[in-house]
């Protein structure tokens, strides 16, 4: 699945409700996933929808609205019980990329102590303080 375009994602988001059902073993945890990918399945409706009345519009602010809340919650509830690490090709790119500055300055900081940073995934957590979050509240604005 590797190279994923645009409507691969529509695709996957229209199917993956059943497929995510009861898979983290916590009923409180499955409950909040099942939430935001509900929220996000409607959000996306939404927002393909070629023409807008008063009342769509209505209705899309309000699924943005929810949308936020399933996401601050998901990110406050869920994220914390998991441990997420960067993937191996994620790891192996830093590691090269290390290696390549380590070549390219020998006396410098990048030489010496490098290769337990690379050995250690690094650990990856959800961060909502990026533009394509804070962009989500924006979309029915754009389209009225």
């Amino acid at each position: 699945m590797k190279h994923l375009a645009a409507h691969d994602f529509e695709d996957l988001l229209q199917c993956t409700i059943p497929t995510f059902e009861g898979i983290l073993g916590n009923a409180s945890h499955d409950k909040i996933v099942m939430d935001l990918l509900f929220d996000l399945a409607v959000w996306h409706a939404y927002t393909k929808l070629r023409l807008h009345t008063d009342d769509t519009l209505k209705y899309f602010y309000t699924a943005t609205a929810t949308l936020g809340c399933s996401v601050r919650k998901f990110s406050d509830k869920v994220c914390p019980a998991y441990v997420t690490t960067e993937l191996p090709r994620e790891q192996a790119a830093r590691g090269h990329q290390q290696a390549r500055l380590a070549a390219q300055a020998p006396n410098s900081e990048h030489g010496g102590g490098s290769s337990s940073n690379i050995s250690q995934r690094k650990s990856k957590n959800l961060n909502l303080h990026m533009y394509k979050y804070h962009a989500l509240g924006d979309y029915p604005n754009t389209i009225q």
